[in-house]
């Protein structure tokens, strides 16, 4: 642990788009079987790490909307803790940057960085797949951000197969609203039966996602974006989250429509990436370590 810093700063946790959702079936427990596509984008809450030698897990945070003990980032830590019987611990500072109840992933994203870093300067060696399990026990979405790569997703969200989709530039768009993903995939409007499509129906012509209809209904913010949007490029909403995005093959193409954005609506513009922010810092750190 001696050469290890004490401090580690500015890990990101990327927000990530779902291309597409198909709901395919449901399960007898009530779990959704789905196809869908994840792809990061360029913008991510960043995480702060002070080790400490004593076992105690702290977070510090400029958002304060999930209390400490429920917070996905304190529960990362002490499951990695668990799961390799480390005993030391950190102090966690969150700058929060993505909107929450966005569709983003923002709350899975900052567990798989938490598992990820603390992985790397509590010296711990875990595997890549160990450490997607242990986020599996998070929440559906974390192992996707844990391996880093745009993927493919069946089953239930688990079943990750790494591709390779266009790397557009995206407006999103936040309308001022949460959507309860609960209600959308309880009510009796959502389509629960989308034929199956392969990797390659995607790729040559992309999909669409079986919660809009519903959302469309329920909230009519994300209606009124949704349309706003569509007026430029084909706009969808990602997840069950309430941001909207459209994809450009250039940055000026989505500059230029965010720049028609109506008064005090909340947007912004980056770039899709299919490698992680993530996986590029920790390359970044491992580096560094062995140099020194």
């Amino acid at each position: 642990m001696t050469s290890r810093p004490m401090t580690s700063r500015h890990w990101p946790a990327p927000a990530k788009l779902n291309l597409i959702l198909h709901i395919t079936g449901q399960r007898q427990d009530g779990y959704h079987l789905l196809q869908t596509v994840f792809q990061f984008i360029d913008f991510s809450d960043l995480l702060d790490f002070n080790l400490r030698d004593d076992a105690v897990i702290t977070r510090k945070s400029d958002w304060q909307g999930v209390a400490e003990a429920d917070d996905l980032i304190i529960r990362a830590a002490k499951a990695l803790q668990q799961a390799s019987a480390c005993g030391l611990g950190a102090d966690i500072i969150l700058q929060k940057r993505l909107p929450v109840g966005g569709g983003l992933g923002g709350g899975s994203s900052d567990a798989a960085t938490t598992l990820v870093a603390l992985n790397h300067l509590w010296g711990l060696e875990l595997s890549v797949d160990q450490l997607a399990e242990i986020g599996l026990q998070l929440g559906a979405d974390v192992p996707v951000f844990v391996r880093g790569k745009a993927a493919w997703a069946e089953g239930v969200g688990e079943q990750l197969t790494a591709i390779e989709p266009e790397e557009y530039w995206y407006l999103v768009l936040r309308p001022d609203c949460s959507v309860s993903t609960e209600e959308v995939f309880n009510s009796s409007d959502l389509t629960r039966n989308t034929p199956a499509i392969r990797i390659r129906d995607f790729l040559e012509d992309g999909g669409h996602n079986d919660c809009e209809s519903v959302v469309r209904n329920l909230y009519s913010q994300v209606a009124e974006a949704l349309d706003w949007l569509g007026q430029f490029a084909v706009a969808r909403m990602t997840g069950t989250g309430s941001c909207i995005f459209a994809g450009f093959d250039k940055q000026q193409q989505a500059e230029s429509v965010y720049e028609k954005l109506p008064q005090g609506w909340e947007g912004f513009v980056v770039k899709g990436l299919n490698n992680s922010p993530l996986q590029i810092r920790l390359q970044q750190e491992n580096l560094a370590q062995e140099k020194h």
